[in-house]
């Protein structure tokens, strides 16, 4: 009997866990920006659960896209480029820089977009406007990593905060 109370309890127990976290999803990119300097450019990647960048691209590009299998790779491309550029803006040294599309490609769960921006020679100081999935879900949150001459800085920024600057 007393075996019986113990099951029942850790039952009850791992079905509430179960039940909060369904009810109270994580959501969360990370974008990683690094200058290259021998190249004079700025190479981003962005990580974004590939399920929740789908609602976004649906509901902000007005367009249905499967990322994993797209039946039209050049309307998965132009849609994924113009929504990364409308909701991640980069500022170097007080130029505002626009960013080119270089793909992406699915790892797991997670769709990796990658982004250049080329010309630039240095930076001291970098300001970035980062509202990815911002529209879509309340409780985003996106974390970045920057790196420049060997020296990494990272911030988070909890929606609805969009703007972070480095200085180095």
């Amino acid at each position: 009997m007393k075996w019986n109370k113990l099951r029942f309890g850790l039952l009850t127990i791992c079905l509430s866990l179960a039940v909060w976290a369904y009810a109270h999803p994580f959501y969360v990119s990370i974008s990683q920006i690094d200058f290259n300097s021998d190249k004079k450019r700025i190479e981003i990647s962005c990580r974004l659960f590939y399920d929740d960048f789908e609602v976004a691209l649906k509901n902000q590009m007005k367009v249905h896209i499967d990322i994993i299998n797209p039946k039209n790779k050049a309307e998965a491309d132009s849609a994924i480029s113009r929504y990364i550029r409308q909701n991640l803006k980069i500022n170097v040294d007080n130029q505002n820089r626009s960013l080119k599309y270089v793909g992406y490609e699915i790892l797991d769960d997670v769709v990796w977009c990658y982004f250049e921006a080329d010309n630039i020679s240095s930076v001291r100081k970098l300001d970035v406007i980062n509202q990815l999935l911002y529209q879509d879900f309340r409780s985003q949150s996106n974390i970045m990593h920057i790196k420049v001459n060997n020296i990494r800085k990272s911030t988070k920024l909890d929606n609805p905060k969009r703007t972070a600057s480095f200085t180095f």
